[in-house]
C-alpha cells in the first residue's frame, strides 16, 4: 500500500498542547463499524457503550525521564539520548541525536559524578547501545538527570506533574505514554467496575516501534522495531475466559491492542509471558481478537493510523478524521478520543 493513503490535512491549531483538567470531559467520537456511522459525545459517556461482562485492557506502563542531555567526554560535543528499552545489566538501547559523533567506545557525561555512559554497540538509524555508569538505583538517578520525553509536536513543555502519565501508570519503562488512557480518571474506573466490567492490566513499554515515523513510500517496506511486553497469569486467565464466553475484549489504546494481538497470534490463546513483539498491523490484518478499541487521533502516515484503519476500514477512518477536523476535535497525545465498535 502507498503510505500516502494514510495522509490527511490538519490545521496545527488542532494539536492539543495540554490535557484537560477534567480527564474524562474531552470529546468522544463514536465510530460504529457495522453501521458505518459517526456520533459526537463526551468521554464520560463511554460507560453507556460498555456492557457488563466486557473486559477493558489497559497498558500500565509508566513513562520514565528517558530524555538525557550530555556531552562527549573528549570533544565536548552535545549529545542527546532517548532511552528506548533495557538490553541487559546497565545497557540500554538509545536513540541518539548527533549520532555520527557517537561511535563504539565513545564516553558521554550526562551529569559529572552522577551519570555517565559508554557506547558499546553502534546500530543503524541513530540507535546505540549505551552502558550506563552510576551509583544507586538507576530510575532514581534518571529522576535527577533526565526529562520526560514529550512528543515534538507539544510545544508547551511546562506541564503539570503526571500530565503525561495515565492514572494507572505503574511499571516504569516507557519512552512515550499510552495516551488513550489519559481520558480515564479513578472515578470513571469505579463506575465502570460497578457496572460489571472487568479491568485487566498488561504492560507494553512504548518505544521506537510505536512512535517512529514511517519514512518509506510503501507500507510493506516499513520496519517495526520490537518493544517489550508482559502479560500476567491472572490477565491471561481472565482474557481466555472472556474469549471462551464470547464477551468483548476492549483494549484501551493501540499499545494494548498490539500486545493482545501479538500474544494471541503467536500462541492462538492468551499466554502469560514476558517477551518482545514487532507486530505491524495494517489493512488486511485479520482476524482481530479485540472486539472494540478506545483510541486517540493519530499523526498522518503513522503506524497507529494504519492500525486503526485496519480495525475499522481506511474509508471509515478517512471519514472520521475529516469529521474530526471539521468539528475541531483536539488531536494527538493530549487530544480527544474515539471509540470504534460494532
Amino acid at each position: 500500500m502507498d503510505v500516502n493513503a494514510f495522509d490527511y490535512p490538519l490545521d496545527e491549531s488542532l494539536i492539543a498542547q495540554y490535557p484537560l483538567k477534567d480527564r474524562s470531559a474531552c470529546r468522544l467520537m463514536l465510530v460504529d463499524r457495522k453501521n458505518k456511522s459517526i456520533e459526537d459525545k463526551h468521554f464520560y459517556d463511554i460507560i453507556d457503550y460498555l456492557k457488563p461482562g466486557d473486559v477493558l485492557v489497559r497498558n500500565n506502563t509508566r513513562v520514565i525521564p528517558a530524555r538525557l542531555f550530555g556531552t562527549k567526554l573528549d570533544t565536548g560535543a552535545k549529545i542527546e539520548a532517548l532511552l528506548l528499552h533495557h538490553i541487559k545489566g546497565d545497557v540500554y538501547e538509545c536513540l541518539i541525536g548527533n549520532a555520527k559523533a557517537v561511535k563504539k567506545g565513545t564516553e558521554i557525561i550526562f551529569k559529572e559524578g552522577v551519570l555517565t555512559a559508554t557506547c558499546v554497540e553502534v546500530l543503524d538509524e541513530g540507535l546505540r547501545h549505551l552502558d550506563f555508569h552510576y551509583e544507586g538505583i538507576f530510575l532514581e538517578v534518571l529522576e535527577q538527570v533526565g526529562e520526560t520525553p514529550l512528543p515534538p509536536y507539544i510545544h508547551q513543555k511546562e506541564q503539570e506533574e503526571n500530565a503525561y502519565q495515565t492514572v494507572y501508570a505503574k511499571v516504569s519503562g516507557s519512552a512515550a505514554a499510552p495516551t488513550a488512557g489519559f481520558h480515564f480518571d479513578e472515578q470513571l474506573f469505579d463506575e465502570i467496575k460497578a457496572k460489571g466490567i472487568e479491568v485487566v492490566d498488561i504492560t507494553l513499554h512504548v518505544g521506537l516501534g510505536t512512535f517512529r515515523p514511517v519514512k518509506v513510500s510503501k507500507v510493506e517496506d516499513h520496519k517495526m522495531h520490537s518493544e517489550q511486553y508482559e502479560i500476567s497469569e491472572i490477565a491471561a486467565k481472565t482474557l481466555n475466559l472472556a474469549l471462551k464466553e464470547g464477551r468483548r475484549i476492549i483494549p484501551i489504546g493501540t499499545t494494548s491492542m498490539r500486545t493482545l494481538e501479538a500474544n494471541f497470534k503467536k500462541y492462538h490463546r492468551f499466554v502469560a509471558t514476558k517477551e518482545s513483539t514487532d507486530i505491524f498491523i495494517t489493512p488486511g490484518y485479520a482476524p482481530f481478537v479485540s472486539s472494540a478499541l478506545i483510541t486517540n487521533f493519530h499523526l498522518p502516515k503513522s503506524t497507529l493510523l494504519m492500525l486503526v484503519s485496519a480495525f475499522s476500514s481506511l474509508d471509515l477512518m478517512k471519514e472520521a478524521y475529516a469529521h474530526a477536523t471539521k468539528e475541531r476535535y483536539r488531536f494527538f497525545s493530549f487530544g480527544d478520543a474515539m471509540f470504534i465498535y460494532d
